[in-house]
């Protein structure tokens, strides 16, 4: 009779033999990772920027890629030398969140495998999926429930809850410990995502780092922030979670 399972753990086959895999704590980035937007998220902020402010700016001089959205705003109203209030930052989001309603009319996607992998994930109880993102969590919901993945995460980590991206971590920690009344370890906990901002956010906790190469930095480019584990995409999703024992 083998030995029974915990709630934290769950068994994989290697060969003839079986193992227990303890808890994973799964963070996902949004964009470039999940799934590509057509330029919805820039064309939200260009028309944010305009209603709120009365200001084009095709924004080609932001670093946007990998960046929150309360960061990005930021920028751009540093830009112009508009105060980075609370309000004004608030005001901007609001527009932003708005004007990514028009997503439907964007020629976004959801990028390969995502959703086979969400599925079978999802089905594992030893692990937890959640979101770790630059998104605030509104336009987060908006964006995953447009493509229909929103329902596979727990919770999530957004730039509602900090600007410096590298701080976001803890808040992802804090709330998994919240839903699952344990504490994950660095060790147990990996971020997912395409920006070497990514990457930065995931070592900033300790956490494994895996940098999918599906966004605008190439496979190179990635490397030479050094994540742990460096994939072209997330299409062969056997492969994916045999890899990374998922």
């Amino acid at each position: 009779m083998s030995p029974s399972l915990s709630q934290d753990e769950s068994q994989t086959t290697i060969g003839n033999r079986k193992f227990k895999v303890g808890k994973r704590l799964l963070l996902f980035d949004i964009d470039g990772t999940l799934i590509h937007s057509g330029g919805a998220g820039v064309q939200a902020l260009i028309s944010a920027f305009r209603e709120r402010f009365g200001i084009t700016d095709d924004l080609r001089g932001i670093e946007i890629a990998g960046m929150t959205d309360s960061g990005i705003v930021a920028s751009i109203l540093k830009k112009y030398n508009i105060p980075a209030t609370t309000e004004n930052v608030s005001a901007f989001l609001d527009s932003y969140v708005h004007f990514s309603l028009e997503l439907p009319r964007r020629e976004g996607k959801l990028l390969p495998g995502v959703l086979e992998l969400l599925e079978k994930l999802k089905s594992r109880r030893h692990v937890v999926l959640a979101l770790l993102t630059g998104n605030v969590s509104r336009g987060a919901q908006l964006k995953l429930e447009h493509y229909g993945v929103w329902h596979f995460f727990e919770f999530g980590a957004f730039a509602d809850d900090h600007q410096d991206r590298n701080r976001l971590g803890s808040f992802a920690r804090a709330r998994a410990r919240e839903r699952h009344g344990r504490e994950f370890s660095a060790s147990q906990i990996d971020v997912i995502g395409d920006t070497p901002r990514d990457i930065a956010c995931g070592k900033a906790i300790g956490a494994r780092t895996i940098a999918v190469a599906t966004g605008k930095w190439s496979r190179q480019q990635l490397a030479e922030h050094q994540p742990d584990f460096l994939i072209d995409d997330l299409s062969d999703v056997d492969g994916v979670i045999h890899t990374l024992g998922w």
